[in-house]
């Protein structure tokens, strides 16, 4: 019952403001769930990273550029570290590709760095993502 909502705002929602919009971006999906895994004594931690879709390979038959990604993983006694990604209803995988593992979102740094033009210049950033056989 929970809608996915593309969020540019920095930071992410509470786990109880996710749950009363019944939205989020998936940075907040992976909140709510690290919160929820946490209050059964489990620990998780947050990922920042890419979602690879391989239609994306081929850019004649891609519909939309890779772009970053949030999801979660659990350590499972046993098991390790396990990935979950509840925008996207996937557990474990090859599909998701780790930039960074954080105890918490705030920790994990976007791409940063400085720019230097005039004003009416464009200012923004497009980021592609694409695998390739080796």
């Amino acid at each position: 019952t929970m809608r996915y909502q593309v969020r540019h705002e920095e930071g992410v929602q509470t786990p109880y403001e996710t749950l009363a919009l019944g939205s989020g971006s998936c940075r907040d999906f992976a909140t709510l769930m690290i919160e929820a895994a946490r209050a059964l004594g489990y620990a998780a931690r947050f990922v920042s990273g890419y979602l690879y879709t391989p239609d994306t390979d081929n850019p004649a038959l891609s519909t939309a550029p890779s772009s970053t990604h949030a999801w979660l993983q659990v350590y499972l006694p046993g098991a390790g570290w396990i990935s979950f990604d509840p925008t996207n209803n996937l557990v474990g995988g090859s599909d998701l590709i780790r930039v960074a593992v954080v105890r918490h979102a705030s920790e994990a740094m976007p791409v940063s760095g400085t720019w230097q033009g005039v004003s009416a210049d464009y200012f923004g950033m497009d980021v592609d993502v694409q695998v390739t056989l080796r």
